[in-house]
């Protein structure tokens, strides 16, 4: 299965109001990042035990470690949490930018250092989440 199926049986198999707003939110980040690299982790180790919620990731960075090896890793990324969606914007060095540039726009959502988490598309301003994700993508380049 390619990584376009893997990420369409994982929003389709979100209940239904989940999976409308991750639809909705797929279709906002690839209009976005129109011609980015799309990845699928589905949250297991190396050992197949779940250590996350899949993810969907979005686009490509380079991540340099203090060690001088470097790995490639998606800028944006989405998930189903038990309580909603979780979007992460990676590679934002000042974290609480987001919280201080968006958090108070954004309506309800908690918002950390790179994790913007929400229960539904309703409760927040996606506009404000798209100038977020913008904002991610242009600084993590």
């Amino acid at each position: 299965m390619n990584t376009r199926e893997q990420i369409k049986k994982y929003i389709t198999s979100q209940p239904e109001s989940k999976r409308s707003d991750m639809q909705a939110l797929h279709r906002t980040i690839l209009q976005v990042m129109p011609a980015c690299k799309l990845w699928f982790l589905d949250g297991k180790n190396s050992e197949n035990k779940t250590v996350s919620n899949p993810n969907i990731g979005y686009g490509s960075r380079t991540i340099k470690y203090a060690d001088g090896k470097t790995r490639e890793f998606y800028q944006i990324g989405m998930s189903a949490n038990t309580t909603g969606i979780s979007v992460y914007i990676l590679g934002i060095k000042d974290k609480k930018y987001l919280t201080r540039t968006y958090g108070k726009k954004l309506g309800k959502a908690s918002v950390t250092g790179y994790c913007i988490k929400f229960k539904t598309l309703n409760d927040i301003n996606i506009d404000i989440l798209e100038a977020a994700i913008r904002y991610g993508v242009e600084t993590s380049q």
